[in-house]
C-alpha cells in the first residue's frame, strides 16, 4: 500500500490547514512540514490545543495566524498566496452541537463559507474541506454509500450537509475546486482525552488509565468505522492532487472495518492490561447506530489507498498515549 509519504507536490508548494492546532488538523500539517512544505495554520484556540502548535514550531516552514474563520478579513489574509487549503476548522460533538446550535451555525456554516470565498478570490488551486458521516442521518442501509443520505439528526450534522451544498454550488457556479472529505470517526495521536465532548477512545483511554468504568451509552452494539489519523492525512493530500472529475464532490474517509462499542472497550482493556466493567448509560441524542463505508468512490477517484487498519491503528494509539499517561488521569 502507498502511504502518505509517497505524494509529493512542487517545490515550494504552500499550503493552508485551518484548524490546524486541532486533532487532525495539527497531524495533516507535521506531515506537511516533514515533507518539506510550507504550511500556514489558521486557528483561533477556541477548540484547538497550544501544545499541538509548539513541537511544529521548531519545524522550518510553518507561519502561524491567530484568529477565526468567522472573520472573513481574517480568512482573506490566511488564503494569499497559498496553493491548497485544507479546511479543518469547525466545532464537533454532536452532543454539543444540540446544546449550541446558533454557534455551530455561525462557525461551521458562515465561517466555512468565508473560507471558500476567500479561497476563490486568492484563486487557490483546490479547496479541500472537512465533511462527516453525519450527514448521512437516519439512513440506516450499511455500508454507507455516497448519494444515498438521510435526514440528519443533529445541528453539527446539519452544518457539515450544508457545507457540502455549499462547496458543490462554489464549484458548479464559480470553478472552485472544492473537495469534501466524509470523515467516519477518526482517531489516533493527539486527540483531547480531556474535554467534556472528548470522543469514544481517547475518553475510554483516559478513564481506563485512571482505573475507572467509563460510560457506554447504549448497550455497546452500536458500531462505527473507526478510521485511524494517518488515513485522513492521506486522504487530504490525495484530494489535492485528485483530477478534476473529484471537484465539487464528497467522499467517504474510512478504513470500511465496523467495530462495536462494545468490542472496542475490551480491546482497550486487553492492550491497557485492565480488567474493569463498564458502565452503560443512556443512549445519546443525535447519535447514528451503526457507521461502515463503501470507500470505493474515493478509492476510484482520489486513489484513496487506506494503510492502517482498525488494529493497527489503535495499538500506535495506545503507545502514544501510554507514554503521555501522566498527564491524562
Amino acid at each position: 500500500m502507498m502511504g502518505y509519504r509517497q505524494l509529493s507536490f512542487p517545490h515550494g508548494t504552500r499550503f493552508l490547514v485551518t484548524g490546524g492546532a486541532g486533532f487532525i488538523g495539527s497531524n495533516i500539517a507535521e506531515a506537511l512540514l516533514t515533507m518539506g512544505y510550507m504550511v500556514r495554520i489558521l486557528d483561533d484556540f477556541s477548540t484547538g490545543l497550544r501544545e499541538n502548535v509548539l513541537p511544529l514550531m521548531q519545524i522550518k516552514g510553518l507561519e502561524l495566524i491567530e484568529g477565526s474563520i468567522v472573520d472573513f478579513e481574517v480568512c482573506r489574509l490566511a488564503c494569499s498566496g497559498i496553493d491548497y487549503v485544507l479546511h479543518q476548522a469547525a466545532w464537533g460533538s454532536v452532543p454539543r452541537s444540540i446544546k449550541m446550535p446558533l454557534h455551530y451555525d455561525t462557525v461551521n456554516v458562515h465561517g466555512t463559507l468565508n473560507m471558500m470565498q476567500a479561497a476563490l478570490e486568492a484563486k487557490v488551486k483546490k479547496f479541500v474541506y472537512a465533511s462527516s458521516s453525519s450527514v448521512y442521518g437516519n439512513e440506516a442501509t450499511l455500508p454507507k454509500v455516497e448519494g444515498r443520505e438521510g435526514m440528519p439528526l443533529s445541528p453539527y450534522a446539519i452544518t457539515k450537509t450544508t457545507n457540502e451544498l455549499y462547496a458543490k454550488n462554489y464549484y458548479d457556479i464559480y470553478g472552485l475546486q472544492t473537495v469534501g472529505l466524509r470523515y467516519f470517526n477518526v482517531f489516533g495521536r493527539r486527540q483531547d482525552p480531556h474535554s467534556t465532548y472528548a470522543a469514544v477512545i481517547p475518553l475510554f483511554v483516559r478513564e481506563l488509565l485512571a482505573d475507572r468504568s467509563p460510560v457506554i451509552h447504549g448497550d455497546g452494539t452500536q458500531s462505527r468505522d473507526f478510521t485511524y489519523i494517518d488515513n485522513a492525512i492521506e486522504a487530504n493530500l490525495r484530494a489535492c492532487l485528485a483530477a478534476e472529475v473529484a471537484c465539487g464532490q464528497a467522499f467517504n474517509i474510512a478504513y470500511g472495518q465496523c467495530t462495536s462499542i462494545y468490542e472496542l472497550y475490551f480491546t482497550l482493556c486487553r492492550l491497557l492490561n485492565k480488567k474493569l466493567e463498564p458502565i452503560y448509560g443512556p443512549i445519546r441524542a443525535g447519535d447514528i447506530p451503526h457507521s461502515l463505508a463503501d470507500i470505493s468512490k474515493a478509492r476510484t477517484l482520489l486513489g484513496y489507498t487506506p494503510e492502517f487498519d482498525f488494529a493497527q491503528g489503535l495499538e500506535a494509539t495506545i503507545e502514544w498515549y501510554v507514554a503521555r499517561a501522566a498527564g491524562l488521569a
